[in-house]
């Protein structure tokens, strides 16, 4: 067992070879504290989807983005080429090439996007729900990535970069594709996954607050570290999204109500 744990470290840590599994991961709270604070979204998933299933989000979430990043930093799909430095390798918890942070924080955007979603639309699930939580994803993105480009700037240090960097501060259009598509299978795969064992959420409150503080967190340090333009940008795009989803529920009601009235009354056949 020893040996397995050792040899499970080593993979972890690139460069590494002293380091050891709980080393490494005290290390990486330690570097990334930001990161597994708002992993209290595990309390409000555990709340709101149940225990079991709050688990099961954040493992398929943290699955699907591994793959994404893994699958980006070698053939550029799904979120553009780029390459991590490797500048914290030994010192915090890497998967290959993937510093461990960083496919960690998909499941509770993922999640916090679905509580929006769902807010917004008065519905659990369905594919409105789905699409809707993906672009939210993405829309969160407009100011994390932009600040993420610039870490060296702040305390998360510069630890990616873009082949060729993009038009939108730094970042590429094909970046913001990757998240709509992550956020959609991680949103979509769950669903799925729960379906046959389908049991009534609770409140998506908190997620939603979850959501709104990763925002201003982030925004926060785009004011920080002067990066106004972005900083306005921004909050420009996100008072444009409360603005179309306030409206959201109501339109959304109707057009199931009229969605109904188009399938005709239901028709009670007497019994034999």
């Amino acid at each position: 067992m020893l040996k397995s744990a050792a040899k499970f470290a080593k993979v972890m840590a690139m460069g590494s070879d002293t380091a050891t599994w709980p080393s490494l991961l005290a290390a990486t709270i330690a570097l990334r504290p930001y990161v597994f604070i708002f992993l209290a979204f595990l309390v409000l998933a555990g709340r709101d989807l149940g225990w079991r299933r709050g688990a099961g989000w954040l493992a398929w979430g943290f699955a699907v983005a591994l793959t994404a990043e893994y699958a980006s930093t070698r053939f550029g799909i799904p979120f553009g080429l780029y390459h991590y430095t490797g500048a914290t390798a030994g010192r915090e918890v890497f998967i290959s090439n993937v510093p461990f942070f960083d496919p960690l924080s998909f499941p509770f955007l993922a999640y916090a996007s679905f509580c929006l979603a769902r807010g917004a639309l008065g519905k659990p699930d369905g594919w409105a729900v789905i699409a809707l939580a993906g672009t939210l994803m993405m829309l969160l993105d407009v100011v994390i990535d932009p600040v993420a480009v610039r870490g060296d700037r702040w305390f998360l240090g510069r630890v990616f970069y873009y082949a060729e960097p993009g038009v939108f501060f730094g970042v590429p259009v094909s970046n913001f594709v990757g998240w709509v598509l992550v956020g959609c299978a991680i949103v979509a795969g769950y669903l799925w996954a729960v379906r046959p064992w389908s049991r009534p959420m609770g409140s998506p409150s908190g997620g939603i607050g979850l959501y709104y503080g990763v925002l201003g967190f982030n925004l926060g340090l785009a004011g920080w570290i002067g990066e106004w333009r972005l900083l306005g940008v921004g909050i420009l795009v996100h008072v444009a999204v409360i603005l179309v989803l306030c409206p959201l529920k109501t339109m959304s009601a109707a057009w199931d109500w009229a969605a109904a009235r188009r399938q005709g009354p239901v028709v009670m056949r007497p019994r034999p």
